[in-house]
């Protein structure tokens, strides 16, 4: 295996016939360092930085160059102060544009009024939402947390929770209600 291996050092340079000249390959690197390579055939080049708001220019020939647009479009088309897209109203509808089928603009109706909670749901959120403000004042208050600040704050909170969870309504009196799979 070493003889092999010795052998094939030997026989690397000239596996194909052609001598290899590393010295002739290293001068032309060097006389080539810093030219751009040629584009290969039928690519365009990139567009300078200024010239992108600009249209596509037809690929350049080898005739005479055509001149670009003197205006440069998109974004960076400017507005006069006072005059511009977000200076728009609308005008100001009248009755002349209603025709005989129009009804005029639409009212909503007056909205329901709020249903009325009941003493049990007032005292349940009282103790969600006022325990932990208690316990939160405490803390920023400094004040001792004695036995009977942490009962009313964690049992406040967890007594209205519970209240509230039981009293929510199940809508299990529409059993025969649509959407409730397949009846047999």
């Amino acid at each position: 295996m070493a003889e092999h291996d010795s052998d094939r050092e030997d026989r690397e340079p000239e596996e194909k016939g052609v001598p290899f000249d590393e010295e002739a390959a290293w001068r032309a690197i060097v006389a080539g360092y810093g030219e751009e390579p040629k584009d290969p055939p039928g690519s365009r080049p990139f567009k300078p930085v200024e010239d992108l708001a600009l249209p596509e220019m037809p690929p350049e020939g080898d005739g005479p160059e055509e001149p670009r647009p003197a205006k440069p479009l998109g974004s960076s088309i400017s507005f006069a102060p006072g005059v511009g897209p977000r200076d728009y109203t609308a005008p100001e509808p009248s009755e002349d544009d209603f025709d005989e089928d129009d009804e005029g603009h639409f009212v909503p109706p007056e909205p329901p009024p709020l249903p009325t909670a009941d003493t049990t749901a007032k005292f349940a959120w009282l103790g969600v939402v006022g325990g932990p403000i208690l316990l939160l004042v405490a803390v920023l208050l400094g004040w001792e947390m004695t036995w009977w600040l942490t009962t009313a704050g964690v049992g406040g909170f967890l007594g209205g929770f519970a209240t509230l969870v039981v009293r929510m309504r199940t809508d299990d009196d529409e059993d025969d209600g649509p959407g409730r799979g397949a009846v047999v």
